[in-house]
């Protein structure tokens, strides 16, 4: 089963997309967006940048557990993963975003 990019809305009323994997797992959350438009945008810049794994940039957090970040061309960070127990999980997931990314349908649960 293919991943899909999931478009919904947080209680603030901001858009929001996730990525999916096949599995139903989430492996990419985006930033809130004010705007539908600019959250499809989002998603075509994960598309755009999910196959250079020089993208990627890999985090660990204070208390140890390890994930990651996506930045478009420009620096911005376009999605951030879940807390991974360790870096082996993390770097599991950036496969993931760079296998699902490109293809993946969108499904979009706001209208």
């Amino acid at each position: 089963m293919a991943g899909k990019f999931e478009i919904g809305k947080r209680s603030n009323g901001e858009f929001q997309f996730t990525l999916k994997a096949g599995n139903g797992q989430v492996i990419l959350t985006s930033e809130g967006y004010k705007a539908k438009e600019s959250c499809l945008n989002g998603i075509e810049s994960v598309r755009k940048n999910a196959g250079d794994e020089g993208r990627f940039e890999r985090l660990q957090a204070k208390d140890g557990r390890s994930y990651f970040t996506l930045k478009a061309g420009n620096g911005q960070v376009i999605g951030q993963s879940q807390m991974y127990a360790d870096a082996g999980g993390r770097d599991n997931g950036i496969r993931s975003v760079m296998e699902n990314a490109p293809g993946a349908a969108i499904d979009d649960t706001t209208d």
